[in-house]
C-alpha cells in the first residue's frame, strides 16, 4: 500500500519573513535540513527546492499562482519532498544550485529559482526559475513540469546519474587553480579599464542594456583612479585617460541620482532599472545595494563636490536610518516591490494627486521638474518621478531663483512624502543579517565622517553593538537574527564585510574593542575558511555542512567578491598591526584568484581594487595626541579622497595597545606616524609638514 503523502507544511517556526510568508499554503514545505534530506532519500522521492527572498516579485507570482493552489499544491506533496529556501539566510545553497541552473540550462539563474534534486547525493537533474501555472510565452505549466520530472525520475535513472556526474564535475572545474606564481602586475587593471570603457553607455551612464543594475562594485573600482598616485609612472595621457574613467562614474551617479532607480520622494535606491536609462525600477529595496552606493556617493561628492551627490548621501542615509534600522540597533534587510498586491503601488503618482496636495507654484516647479506634462511612465497610466530639468533650468524656464526653486521642491518633497506615508506601505523583512549590515556599517561610517554627519556615524556604532552582542557567540558569527533569535554559522562575507566595516568606524573614532574585535574575527577568517594549500578563502567554514560543492568565489555579483573583500582587510589590518600571517594570507588568496582575474578582469573589480593596493601599498597614519588638536590632524588627513590611505586617530591616554601600535607612542603634542607599506617616514610633530606631506602623497 502507497504511504500517504505528507502535507502538513513546516515553515510555521522559522526565522525567515520569505519562509514565513509560504507557512500558510497548502504545499507540504520544509526548511532544508537533515530530516527533510533524509526523508527524500528514505521515500526515494526526488527533492523540489524553492529558492526565492521576501522583496522579490516573481516570487511572489509564482507563490500566487501555484503554491496557493490546492490542486498544484497536491501534486508537488504527491511526488517531491517540497524545501523552500530564503536565499538571503542560505547564499551558500544559492550559490550552488544557481551556477547548477547555468550548467543544466545554460542560462543564467535568478529567482524564483526552482530546482529539481536526487534525493541521494541532492545533485539537481532539471531546473527552471519562474514556471507560470498555465502554458504561456513558450513555457510549459508548472503542473506539466511536475508531472514530467517526476516521470522522468522513475523511468531514467540512468541518463540522470550520468548527468548529474557531469554537473558534479562541472562544479568542481570551477575551483580556482593553484595559487598562480605569476607574478601581481597592472596588465588585468589596464584590460577592466577598457572593459568598463567599453560597456560604459554613454547617452545614460551604466554599462549594457536594460535592464540595468548599478554595478557599484565597478563603479567603485572607476572612482579609485582618482587616486593617480596608484598608475605606475603616470604620464598626461596616463592622467587624462583616468580623469575620464572617473568621470564617468560621476556621470553614471548623477544619472541614477536623477532617475527613478532613486527614490526622489523618500530617498534610498531600488535594485535594478528595467530600462536603459534609469527611469522605471524594479521597486524592491536592498540593504547591500544603498549601503554600497551610501559609500560611493560620499566619496563622490568628496571628489567632485557636486551638491547633487552631498544631498544623494544625506537623503540615502536617512532613509537607512528612518526605515531600515531597528530601534535595537540592527538594519534590516529589504523592503518589498510590491504593496496591495501591485508592484510600485506605493511609489507612483497620478497627476491629479500630486496637484490636489501642491500649492500652485510648488505644483509649477514639480510639473516641470519630474515632466508630469509628458504620458504617464508607468504601465500606461501613473508617474513614477524621475528628473527631467536641475535647479538652472528650471529657473530658467520658470524665472525663478534658484533658492526659490530649492525652497519650492523642499516644501512640495515634505507633502508628497506626508501623503505616501499614508498609503500601505510595502512588506519590511525585518532579519538582521550579519554580512549586510557589515556593508551598511561601512557606508554609514564612511558617509559619517566625510559629511561630518555625527547621526551616521552613530547609526553605525548602533549597528556594530548589536551585532557583537546579538551575533557573535562563542567565538564566532552568526549569519542571521530576527525577533531575538541569531542563528546558522556565518559565511565568509559575514566576516569579512564586518572586519572592513569595523576599519572604517575606528577612522572615525578609536575605540580598542573594535580593534580586538576585527582580530578575533581575521583569525576565525584564517583557521576556519583558508585554503592552506590553494590560497583564497571558501564561502563556507570547515565546520559547515558538507554540500555537493565549496564555493570559493572571487567573481563579483551583486556583492562585492568576500575573496577581494578578504585581500583588501587582511592586507590593511596586516600593515597596521605589523602581522604578516595576514599579509601573507592576503597575497595567496590574491594568487589564488589571479588566474580567473586574467580570464575576465572587469568582473574582479573588487580583488583588482586589493591588487592595486598589493602593488602599491596602502598609506597607514596613526595619530596620537588629544582634544581639538587631534581632530584637527585628522580631518586634514582625511579631507582628500584618498582611497588607499588610513588614518587612525588615537587619544594619547590610550596605552593598551597592540606591539605595532604601542610603539607609535604620544608625545607632548599631536603626532603622525606615517607608513606607506613597510615603509615609514620620521614621527611628524608640525601640523605645516603634515600638510606639505599630505599634499606630496595625494595626487
Amino acid at each position: 500500500m502507497q504511504k500517504k503523502p505528507n502535507t502538513k507544511n513546516a515553515l510555521q517556526g522559522e526565522t525567515s519573513p520569505y519562509l514565513l510568508q509560504h507557512a500558510s499554503n497548502p504545499v507540504a514545505w520544509r526548511p532544508w535540513s537533515e530530516a527533510a534530506l533524509e526523508e527524500a532519500r528514505r521515500e526515494d522521492k526526488p527533492i523540489l527546492l524553492s529558492v526565492g527572498y521576501s522583496a522579490c516579485h516573481w516570487c511572489h507570482v509564482m507563490a500566487h499562482e501555484s503554491f496557493e493552489d490546492e490542486a498544484t499544491a497536491e501534486l508537488m506533496n504527491k511526488l517531491f519532498i517540497n524545501i523552500k529556501v530564503d536565499r538571503e539566510e542560505r547564499p551558500d545553497l544559492d550559490r550552488i544550485y544557481q551556477l547548477a541552473h547555468q550548467f543544466l540550462t545554460q542560462r543564467p539563474g535568478g529567482w524564483p529559482l526552482t530546482m529539481f534534486l536526487a534525493p541521494d547525493d541532492h545533485t539537481p537533474f532539471f531546473g527552471g526559475t519562474y514556471f507560470p501555472d498555465q502554458p504561456r510565452h513558450g513555457m510549459p505549466a508548472f503542473s506539466q513540469i511536475l508531472v514530467g520530472v517526476a516521470e522522468a525520475y522513475r523511468e531514467r535513472r540512468g541518463d540522470i546519474k550520468r548527468q548529474n556526474q557531469a554537473v558534479q564535475e562541472a562544479l568542481q572545474r570551477l575551483m580556482p587553480d593553484a595559487t598562480s606564481n605569476d607574478p601581481i602586475t597592472m596588465q588585468p587593471l589596464e584590460k577592466a579599464k577598457a572593459q568598463l570603457r567599453g560597456e560604459f553607455d554613454q547617452e545614460n551612464g551604466g554599462f549594457g542594456e536594460a535592464p540595468k543594475f548599478p554595478h557599484p562594485t565597478s563603479l567603485d573600482y572607476l572612482l579609485g583612479y582618482h587616486d593617480a598616485s596608484a598608475a605606475a609612472e603616470p604620464s598626461d595621457k596616463t592622467i587624462s585617460d583616468e580623469k575620464n574613467l572617473v568621470m564617468a562614474a560621476a556621470f553614471t551617479l548623477a544619472k541614477m541620482a536623477n532617475g527613478g532607480i532613486h527614490d526622489q520622494v523618500g530617498g534610498g535606491f531600488c535594485r535594478y532599472s528595467v530600462d536603459k536609462s534609469w527611469m522605471i525600477p524594479h521597486f524592491e529595496k536592498m540593504l547591500y545595494d544603498n549601503g554600497l552606493l551610501l559609500d560611493l556617493y560620499a566619496d563622490a561628492w568628496r571628489i567632485t563636490g557636486n551638491p547633487l551627490f552631498q544631498g544623494v548621501t544625506f537623503d540615502t542615509g536617512d532613509w537607512v536610518i528612518r526605515e531600515m534600522q531597528s530601534r535595537e540597533g540592527g538594519y534590516y534587510s529589504a523592503l518589498d516591490a510590491d504593496s496591495e498586491g501591485e508592484e510600485g503601488k506605493f511609489y507612483v503618482w497620478s497627476v491629479e494627486e500630486i496637484r490636489q496636495l501642491l500649492t500652485e507654484d510648488e505644483y509649477r516647479v514639480v510639473h516641470a521638474r519630474f515632466g508630469l506634462h509628458e504620458p504617464p511612465n508607468f504601465e500606461g497610466e501613473a508617474w513614477h518621478l524621475h528628473v527631467v530639468a536641475n535647479a538652472e533650468q528650471l529657473a530658467r524656464a520658470l524665472e525663478l531663483d534658484e533658492t526659490a526653486i530649492g525652497r519650492l521642491l523642499a516644501s512640495a518633497r515634505k507633502k508628497l512624502f506626508a501623503a505616501r506615508e499614508r498609503r500601505v506601505r510595502p512588506h519590511r523583512d525585518e532579519k538582521i543579517l550579519t554580512a549586510w549590515n557589515g556593508i551598511m556599517i561601512k557606508g554609514m561610517a564612511n558617509a559619517g565622517r566625510i559629511l561630518k554627519e555625527a547621526r551616521f556615524t552613530q547609526s553605525a556604532e548602533n549597528a556594530l553593538a548589536f551585532i557583537r552582542e546579538n551575533s557573535w557567540r562563542d567565538g564566532r558569527l552568526l549569519a542571521t537574527y530576527r525577533d531575538g533569535h541569531a542563528h546558522l554559522r556565518a559565511y565568509l562575507d559575514d566576516y569579512v564585510f564586518l572586519i572592513d566595516a569595523v576599519l572604517a568606524l575606528l577612522q572615525s573614532r578609536w575605540r580598542n574593542e573594535d580593534l580586538d574585535f576585527a582580530r578575533r574575527l581575521a583569525e576565525v577568517v584564517l583557521t576556519q575558511f583558508e585554503d592552506r594549500e590553494a590560497g583564497g578563502f571558501y564561502f563556507t567554514a570547515n565546520d559547515h555542512e558538507s554540500l555537493i560543492h565549496r564555493p570559493k568565489s572571487m567573481m563579483d555579483e551583486a556583492l562585492p567578491a568576500g575573496n577581494g573583500i578578504a585581500v583588501r582587510v587582511l592586507g590593511r589590518l596586516g600593515h597596521l598591526l605589523g602581522e604578516t600571517r595576514y599579509l601573507r594570507a592576503a597575497e595567496r588568496a590574491l594568487r589564488a584568484g589571479w588566474s580567473s582575474v586574467n580570464q575576465h578582469p572587469h568582473a574582479h573589480a573588487t580583488l583588482l581594487s586589493g591588487a592595486r593596493e598589493y602593488l602599491f601599498p596602502i598609506q597607514t597614519i596613526v595619530l596620537r595626541g588629544n582634544g581639538h588638536s587631534l581632530d584637527e590632524w585628522r580631518e586634514r588627513c582625511q579631507r582628500d579622497y584618498a582611497p588607499r590611505r588610513l588614518t587612525f586617530a588615537i587619544p594619547a591616554e590610550i596605552d593598551t595597545l597592540p606591539m605595532a601600535l604601542r610603539e607609535r607612542a604620544p608625545r607632548d603634542s599631536v603626532v603622525a606616524y606615517f607608513c606607506e607599506g613597510h615603509q615609514c617616514r620620521s614621527p611628524i610633530t608640525e601640523f605645516g609638514e603634515l600638510d606639505a606631506m599630505l599634499g606630496e602623497t595625494t595626487r
